[in-house]
């Protein structure tokens, strides 16, 4: 049975496929840490949004979103299987979330290694 996490990257989701990443932060706790692969380490709600301001620009104009294949998670801890589509094909990865009264207060992307082509 789904639990607060789930619940929460699910709704996380559903704000990212709207285009909007700014809308995130409010999923965030105050103290909320964000580790990314490509764009670095984010502490704090405020940090975290301008790290989402940075992501909408970008996601726009290099043609890139993504979709989530799967979610899975109990009440403090969830997964996502996520695909990111661009102009030069897809790519895999995996987001980890910690939840804590409601609101994320870690996030992780990991992601597959390019294609040889790419």
């Amino acid at each position: 049975m789904a639990g607060e996490a789930q619940r929460v990257i699910e709704q996380f989701w559903n704000v990212q496929d709207a285009g909007d990443y700014t809308k995130l932060a409010a999923l965030f706790a105050e103290d909320a840490l964000l580790e990314d692969p490509i764009w670095g380490r984010y502490e704090g709600r405020e940090a975290i949004l301008g790290f989402m301001t940075t992501m909408v620009a970008e996601m726009s104009t290099r043609k890139i979103h993504f979709t989530v294949d799967e979610i899975c998670g109990d009440h403090h801890t969830a997964w996502a299987r996520w695909t990111m589509h661009s102009p030069e094909g897809a790519r895999g990865g995996v987001g980890i979330y910690k939840v804590t009264g409601g609101q994320l207060t870690y996030y992780r992307d990991y992601m597959d290694t390019p294609a040889e082509s790419e």
